[in-house]
């Protein structure tokens, strides 16, 4: 009897998903991140933070708001007491990895303040901040004086009397700052001396044995990138530390900036050698980020975004990528389809990704795949800055500007970078709006694949495997599948898991064990993995070795037409979305304080 070739592309096809789950970066990345919140997770629990006292304060605050309309000084101080219940600050291991995962303090003429101080300038500090604490004191006092006397007027006439009620809050403001101002005295006047260099080095260790779990199964030369881990966590560090200096923080050059530019002195002067390029394992350290970034983004929020992203995402993505390729044979003529449809994707779905996937789905050769990435990489550092710039410049809405971002930046890593340059709502808008784009990497290779099998080479061998099978419905679906980037399911689960927990538990439960726990952890690893990322962009980015792709001609005039119709469609549509039809959620997504 014949054989069934398709019974064996069904064998090789589970054996390659079953391999994925323990080979592949994306799988990793699912891994660590469920890793890293369970733990937080089992830290948050044995924190035990004293969550029953939270009802009453609760209980505090809706009887004063329901009785006066507005913050008295009970609700005010029944809110203090209710924000200061943390499991993050709690003795234990929350806490203590929660230190470690502290970033450089701010500092002003030298950059050692940053990470260490010693008790002779801590005392120098307090003894400079004691008259200010006095003063602060004083006005405090008189502030709360005339508050506590308005209010009573207005509470004796039970807060119906509206002149009254009108004096009240103004002296209420009036000393809620004075609180805040003294506060912040306060602070200063008890500055301690501190040394983050040990926790530091703690957390380059447990991050790089974080990494090398699944680096090994994934091949990775751990000894290269152990030696080379050092390095790149080193200019993290150092990214925050100038990225913290009084002047360059007023300006607004973030981590992001000084992560990249630190990794393209190195990789644009001396060169980034093997071991280095070892440990920059920019998607790895990225996807691990997003994952934990889905515990913080509830679910509600990637509904709510949901509507206008799939339209941004899913409408734009498919008309760039056809009328990008039609340009290309059809007006400049592109000598090779291949070629063409690399680049379109490219540029249009989700850059290196995006074109790896189209590459193999049409079978290009590798030049042209390196010739799509190199114009990507050239030109995605123009945009992670540009375009954040130019969104400040003309004053965009953060979230017009996020979702701007996400639909047009090539790779997850650059868009939350480029999104993080404008603001935490820009960041959470774009890193979702890519997340939905990201779908479309499996749907695009399916159809690049279809499209190759029964029109531009009916004749070749289109299977998912390698057996020498015709295009089939199977073959189709695992096409899907293969190409789907996997850690998107890790960001949704995520994302579920938290907001389940944080709809069932209560707000209060919620607020002290998720916010203030769970997240204490996700967030501070994020953190550091994006800025060890940012770093290892630059790192593989060496402008040398891509003077011929900017030399490329048509594939070169090919990207800039096709990213330039990207842009100007995207932004359109971007705001028809976000600004007209579905303005409610742009409204909500800032009243949320992301």
């Amino acid at each position: 009897m014949a054989e069934n070739p398709n019974a064996n592309v069904v064998t090789e096809t589970k054996v390659s998903m079953v391999t994925q789950m323990y080979k592949s970066e994306d799988w990793w990345a699912i891994w660590l991140g469920a890793l890293i919140i369970i733990f937080a997770w089992m830290a948050a629990t044995a924190a035990s933070p004293d969550v029953d006292s939270m009802y009453q304060y609760q209980e505090i605050m809706e009887q004063e708001q329901e009785m006066a309309g507005f913050r008295t000084i009970a609700y005010t101080e029944a809110e203090s007491a209710y924000n200061s219940v943390r499991a993050r600050s709690e003795d234990g291991l929350l806490k203590t990895v929660h230190g470690f995962l502290a970033t450089p303090a701010r500092w002003s003429s030298n950059p050692l303040d940053s990470i260490f101080r010693t008790e002779q300038a801590a005392a120098e500090i307090r003894a400079a901040n004691a008259d200010r604490l006095e003063q602060a004191r004083e006005r405090l006092e008189d502030a709360r004086a005339r508050a506590q006397a308005a209010e009573d007027l207005a509470r004796a006439e039970n807060f119906q009397n509206t002149q009254l009620n009108a004096e009240a809050r103004l002296l209420l403001g009036e000393w809620r700052s004075a609180r805040d101002s003294f506060s912040s005295a306060r602070s200063a006047a008890n500055t301690q001396s501190f040394n983050r260099i040990p926790g530091l080095l703690a957390l380059m260790v447990i991050t790089a044995l974080i990494f090398a779990i699944g680096g090994k199964f994934m091949g990775l030369n751990l000894k290269e990138f152990f030696i080379g881990f050092p390095i790149v966590f080193g200019l993290a560090v150092l990214s925050y530390v100038i990225a913290n200096q009084t002047t360059v923080r007023a300006y607004g050059f973030s981590y992001v900036l000084w992560g990249i530019v630190l990794g393209m002195l190195i990789s644009n002067t001396v060169g980034t050698p093997k071991f280095l390029k070892t440990a920059a394992q920019t998607e790895y350290f990225i996807k691990t980020g997003l994952v934990l970034l889905g515990a913080s983004v509830m679910f509600g929020l990637i509904l709510m975004i949901g509507p206008a992203g799939i339209f941004v995402t899913w409408v734009v993505t498919p008309i760039v990528l056809i009328g990008t390729y039609w340009f290309g044979q059809k007006v400049i003529k592109v000598p090779s389809k291949q070629l063409n449809i690399t680049v379109s994707s490219d540029m249009s779905v989700s850059g290196v990704s995006a074109a790896i996937a189209a590459a193999a789905a049409s079978r290009a050769k590798k030049e042209e795949l390196t010739l799509a990435i190199g114009m990507s990489m050239v030109f995605v550092v123009v945009m992670i800055f540009a375009i954040p710039a130019f969104a400040n410049w003309v004053g965009m809405h953060p979230v017009w500007a996020g979702a701007w971002i996400g639909g047009t930046v090539d790779n997850t890593g650059s868009v939350v970078a480029a999104g993080e340059l404008i603001g935490p709502e820009a960041m959470y808008v774009a890193a979702t709006i890519k997340m939905i784009q990201n779908v479309m990497i499996g749907v695009m290779a399916f159809g690049v694949a279809a499209y190759w099998c029964l029109k531009v080479e009916p004749d070749r061998a289109c299977a998912a495997g390698a057996a020498p099978v015709k295009f089939t419905a199977a073959g189709a679906l695992y096409e899907i599948w293969y190409r789907f980037p996997k850690f998107i399911l890790g960001f949704i689960f995520a994302s579920i898991l938290i907001s389940v927990l944080a709809e069932t538990a209560g707000e209060a439960w919620s607020y002290a064990m998720i916010n203030n726990g769970i997240l204490a952890w996700a967030n501070g690893f994020r953190g550091w993995f994006f800025a060890i990322a940012f770093v290892s962009i630059g790192l593989s980015i060496n402008y040398r070795e891509l003077k011929e792709p900017l030399r490329g001609g048509k594939p070169l005039i090919l990207y800039v037409c096709g990213q330039g119709f990207n842009l100007i469609l995207t932004a359109l549509v971007a705001y028809i979305m976000f600004m007209v039809i579905f303005r409610d959620i742009t409204d909500r997504l800032m009243a949320m304080g992301l």
